[in-house]
């Protein structure tokens, strides 16, 4: 009997954006933020991914930041089981319940034409071969990574700024400095990445 193909190991992704003066008549500068997040044998290893652009939109950096998270995966023919977390409901909903239709119907939709075609397109390619659950989360609702990840956006929109692939996150040492404040008492890092591995055990 054949080898199931399914991938095994658990990526665990936070993403957020950033676009300031959304919506301006003038340049509109932009940034994403990815938290990722991974088991080896010396614990949870955890690497950040953000990206900047001068002039564009929410919408767009939310699609431009997974689409530089599933780069990295992919480097190498690596596959992975994926869970993404991101509050921007226009990346979830795209991709569970717009992007289906659209490639069934060959890439248009019944409203006219799609909006960012070519980062939808690129995020779909980039995603091929892994397993990947999209979750939306309410933003700035105390969510420590999720908070983590919006201001490596605005940061990153801020001074446009743009990481060199996965560099080492310093998330840890932002969640300790703000439990120091009292912020996010009792959460554990470790503990949420277990928990969300364990909801995704027997997914195909």
């Amino acid at each position: 009997m054949a080898q199931s193909k399914r991938p095994k190991r658990f990526i665990l992704i936070h993403a957020d954006e950033s676009c300031l003066r959304n919506g301006a008549e003038e340049a509109t500068p932009g940034g994403a933020g990815v938290l990722i997040e991974a088991s080896t044998p010396d614990g949870i290893a955890r690497r950040d991914v953000f990206i900047c652009a001068p002039d564009t939109t929410n919408n767009r950096m939310a699609l431009a930041g997974a689409i530089a998270a599933f780069a990295l995966l992919s480097q190498r023919g690596r596959r992975y089981r994926v869970l993404l977390v991101s509050d921007s409901e226009y990346l979830v909903k795209g991709m569970t319940e717009w992007l289906p239709t659209w490639k069934a119907r060959g890439w248009r939709r019944k409203g006219g034409k799609i909006e960012n075609l070519e980062l939808w397109q690129k995020l779909a390619q980039a995603t091929a071969g892994h397993h990947v659950r999209w979750q939306w989360v309410r933003g700035h609702a105390g969510h420590p990574k999720n908070e983590y990840v919006n201001d490596l956006a605005m940061r990153a929109a801020a001074e446009q700024l743009h990481s060199n692939g996965a560099e080492p996150s310093h998330f840890e040492e932002w969640l300790s400095e703000r439990q120091k404040r009292k912020m996010f008492a009792g959460y554990d890092p470790d503990d949420d990445f277990a928990e969300c591995e364990m909801n995704m055990v027997g997914e195909s």
